[in-house]
Order: C-alpha cells, then sequence, then structure tokens
C-alpha cells in the first residue's frame, strides 16, 4: 500500500511540473529552464518506473505476506 501511495505522489508530482511548464510557456522558457524541466521529468519517469517494478513484483507481495504473518504471530 506504501508503494502505491508513492506512485501517486510521484505522479502527482509529474503533472505538477508539466503543468507549471504549460503556464510558463508564454513567457517563453530559457534552454536552460527547458534542459532543467526536462532532465527533472525524466528521472520522475525513471523512478515512477521502479517504483511499478517493485510493486508488481511477485516477490514483494510474498514479503509483504511474511511481514503480515510476522506481526500476527507476534501479536
Amino acid at each position: 500500500m506504501t508503494a502505491v501511495a508513492i506512485v501517486a505522489i510521484c505522479a502527482w508530482a509529474l503533472v505538477t511540473i508539466i503543468e507549471s511548464a504549460k503556464d510558463k510557456k508564454g513567457k517563453k522558457l530559457n534552454t536552460k529552464e527547458a534542459d532543467a524541466y526536462k532532465t527533472e521529468i525524466a528521472e520522475l519517469k525513471e523512478r515512477v518506473s521502479v517504483l511499478e517494478k517493485i510493486v508488481t513484483d511477485e516477490r514483494y507481495d510474498l514479503k509483504k505476506q511474511f511481514a503480515d504473518l510476522e506481526k500476527d504471530r507476534v501479536a
């Protein structure tokens, strides 16, 4: 569940960056700002991709199930 929240936050950040870039589009971004946005978007896409791989990995779910069982046994 935590990973889903992280993916949602990253997606929100990506949308916010894109919207702010659109708002500034009328002001004409200089190449330095445009390159910074492109770099940041590429980094966020990579992070989201890694998070998606983690969340969809079968071993992630299995580890979570083991952790839940351990919590139940201790309680």
